[in-house]
């Protein structure tokens, strides 16, 4: 029996779990499939899943609004995001070399050396910090013997939270004609919108502050440049990396309250911050929102003093490395269950991770641990850690 289809009165897109559409002749079939070479962001009519899901693309436009971006592209995880960004940039016979900071996200590590260098043969060179910060006449002078096609950094780096000077950055790269790739999932839109001052593309682990839950993973590629758009279309669909319409609806849902969270978890990682600075129990605080941090002054400049982020990376006092390690586990323990030990961030609650047993050599100091702050009551965050300092 045929039923009648009728518009339903919601505010919200539906979930639509369709794999592929209805196309009702021939004749729409063929201009639907010869309208696909165009790689339009929404198309007229769409025909399968992999290619572009409508509940997919209202949480693309939830996305671009709060980005300020002409499009958003979703996939199934950050580092499907990251691959897509960084894929549509080689082309065979004509790729150059691409140049990262080497203080990314160590999947991002991972991915450039597994992927990149030894399955694609890249030519891949990498712009080292200072410990703390960066030498910014270092860099230009990289970029100037490099030629790189690309310039990919992040915002705030991961573990060590080094706040870039971003618009120095993108005007370096532009100098000499580099384009410019950020990852902004510390900082978020809400901090800088990096599209603004002339970055290409950005990409956010949307499965952190966007999504902000800790219950589904997702990436999100950002630009103005609708040729880019369109080469990311249709690697994103050659290569499958699409976001489920499930996962898309809850994500547009949570970015309601996105601003309201991410503004409350910055407001608890500056708390937090300032309580773990005044312990006798911690060594040392790295959070970009104290003065004495060595990339404050570029962390105010770039974001406005809207914010640091949510994220705050701490050292516990000990003269060897066994008392810094059991001084760490005691604290661990202490702040159970209340705080989790969870290898991620951006949760709803706070989470924290122990930096040598996630990142071993490159990072091997044995008391440090990142916390990444929630949008629970300031004080009842700083109770809960209160506890942990003195044990």
């Amino acid at each position: 029996m045929n039923m009648k289809k009728r518009e339903i009165n919601s505010a919200r897109t539906p979930v639509y779990r369709d794999a592929g559409f209805e196309l009702p002749t021939a004749g729409t079939t063929s201009d639907a499939f010869a309208a696909e070479i165009f790689h339009e962001r929404e198309p007229d009519l769409y025909i399968y899943s992999r290619y572009r899901n409508p509940t997919v693309v209202a949480a693309e436009e939830a996305i671009m609004a709060t980005e300020g971006s002409e499009w958003a592209l979703l996939a199934e995880s950050g580092m499907a995001a990251i691959d897509t960004a960084l894929s549509i940039f080689q082309e065979a016979g004509k790729t150059g070399r691409w140049l990262f900071f080497s203080e990314i996200y160590g999947g991002t590590l991972s991915y450039i050396s597994s992927v990149l260098v030894r399955r694609r043969g890249m030519d891949i060179r990498f712009f080292n910090s200072t410990g703390k910060t960066y030498d910014y006449a270092l860099l230009e002078q990289v970029i100037a013997d490099t030629r790189p096609d690309f310039v990919y950094f992040e915002t705030i780096s991961n573990p060590l939270l080094i706040v870039a000077e971003g618009r120095r950055i993108i005007s370096l790269s532009k100098k000499y004609g580099a384009r410019v790739i950020v990852d902004n999932t510390f900082a978020t839109s809400l901090l800088w919108k990096p599209l603004d001052d002339g970055a290409d593309i950005v990409i956010h682990s949307a499965t952190k502050y966007l999504s902000g839950h800790g219950n589904l993973t997702a990436g999100v590629i950002c630009g103005n440049d609708k040729e880019l758009m369109k080469s990311a279309i249709e690697y994103r669909k050659y290569v499958g990396h699409m976001l489920s319409p499930d996962d898309a609806y809850r994500l547009q849902t949570q970015l309601t309250s996105f601003e309201l969270r991410f503004r409350q978890q910055c407001a608890n990682a500056a708390a937090v911050a300032a309580l773990l600075g005044s312990s006798s129990e911690v060594n040392a605080v790295l959070y970009p929102g104290i003065e004495t941090h060595p990339t404050h002054k570029a962390a105010k400049d770039i974001t406005g003093g809207k914010g640091y982020g949510a994220m705050v990376t701490f050292d516990m006092n000990g003269i060897t490395p066994e008392e810094k390690r059991a001084r760490r586990d005691r604290f661990i323990a202490a702040v159970y269950p209340e705080i989790r030990l969870i290898p991620t961030l951006g949760d709803s609650h706070t989470i924290l991770m122990p930096v040598e047993a996630v990142w071993g050599a490159k990072y091997p100091e044995p008391g440090m641990i990142r916390m990444s702050l929630g949008f629970e009551p300031t004080a009842d965050i700083e109770s809960v850690i209160s506890r942990g300092l003195k044990t």
